[in-house]
């Protein structure tokens, strides 16, 4: 169990997807597919769909948010998000679409894509499954 700080309830499962780059949900990815369309970010033409993200932090513009929320209104959002740092632009979509969201991993070397993990945000933890 990998010890987190929770900052949106509930718990999402599914596949790993990382990136050592922040994203910008702004522009950075495309709400009708949840692939990743920002043509300098390292996950360019990946999908994020039904995955869980993780990610150091966002970037961009407040109505990020939106896009998140827009994202979950399309079934395209992914089914939790972890971040190195949160920031109020990540965090407030997650919260206003309840997509589980943790931060502060106490330990990341096992975190990688194709891994199958369990977000909890009401505790704060990450299963590896």
């Amino acid at each position: 169990m990998i010890e987190c700080r929770n900052i949106a309830k509930g718990k999402g499962k599914g596949e790993l997807i990382v990136s050592s780059e922040p994203i910008s949900f702004l522009g950075g990815v495309n709400p009708e597919t949840g692939v990743i369309i920002d043509p300098t970010h390292e996950l360019k033409g990946e999908c994020i769909k039904d995955k869980v993200l993780f990610i150091p932090g966002g970037k961009g513009s407040t109505v990020g948010s939106y896009v998140i929320f827009q994202m979950m209104k399309n079934n395209t959002a992914p089914k939790a998000i972890i971040c190195l740092n949160a920031e109020p632009i990540i965090a407030t979509g997650a919260i206003m679409s309840d997509i589980p969201m943790v931060d502060s991993p106490s330990e990341t070397k096992d975190l990688t894509t194709g891994t199958l993990v369990e977000v909890d945000g009401d505790n704060g933890t990450i299963e590896i499954l």
